[in-house]
């Protein structure tokens, strides 16, 4: 019960990581709010996982949406202790001079904009709390990838956008720290999650194998990994860490 009693939002929590974020959250104690693009699969996870989970259909990379989402948390479930931007897309690998100008706006409005407008809305809410234990008021957790450490070829602007949200992460991180919030990241390697494909073009096993070769520990990253390092760094424990963008990749980026 790590989490007991915070509340926290997740971001693409409907599948993937996020998911396994959101499951993991439950598990110690928080109330959390599945906030995703795919409102019906938001609504079935939080069926399953009871009264702790409530659901939000809302476009994380709209103003709008980002200011509702803090409104529905903070009506449904109270003050939000841990925001978790997980939302993220990507493009199919290609050379960098062909990715389309839409998917090129696609990836830096849901990987790099729906962060600013989220920290946009929470910060200022963050800032006007009391402080918790350490002084923290409370915790910001972006993914990132290990795409923006060791970039893949004919990702290109995936890549870019993912080694933007690390420095995000870094810059807040500095800026909050007298404020009492923290701010840290995962860089995932490719995993179990719809995203898969997408990434290796194409799923077969050739492609798998192509892939699991470049991860020393054998396979891919899975949604329970992420859900572990998440609980961890959103937790009373890491109050001593901010900055941070921690490695979940098997030894890839060593």
């Amino acid at each position: 019960m790590r989490l007991k009693d915070k509340v926290a939002i997740v971001t693409g929590g409907a599948s993937g990581f996020g998911a396994g974020i959101v499951r993991r959250f439950v598990a110690e104690g928080a109330r959390v709010l599945v906030a995703d693009l795919n409102g019906q699969a938001a609504q079935a996870l939080a069926a399953e996982l009871g009264g702790a989970a409530f659901a939000l259909g809302v476009d994380v990379a709209g103003a709008d949406g980002a200011r509702r989402m803090l409104d529905a948390a903070e009506q449904q479930l109270g003050p939000v202790d841990i925001l978790v931007n997980n939302a993220g897309v990507t493009h199919l690998p290609a050379a960098l001079e062909d990715v389309t100008e839409s998917d090129f706006d696609r990836i830096a409005a849901v990987n790099m904009k729906a962060i600013y407008l989220a920290l946009r809305e929470a910060v200022p809410r963050l800032k006007a709390r009391a402080p918790g234990p350490g002084g923290i008021r409370g915790v910001i957790l972006n993914m990132a990838s290990t795409a923006g450490v060791s970039p893949r070829p004919r990702l290109a602007w995936y890549n870019a956008s993912k080694g933007w949200v690390i420095t995000a992460t870094r810059a807040s991180a500095v800026e909050l720290a007298p404020f009492g919030i923290r701010v840290v990241a995962l860089n995932p390697v490719a995993g179990e999650t719809p995203l898969l494909a997408s990434f290796m073009g194409e799923d077969t096993p050739a492609m798998r194998a192509r892939f699991l070769s470049t991860i020393p520990i054998g396979r891919f990253s899975t949604p329970e990994d992420l859900g572990w390092a998440a609980c961890y760094l959103c937790s009373d424990e890491a109050s001593m860490v901010t900055g941070a963008c921690m490695e979940v990749d098997g030894g890839r980026c060593i």
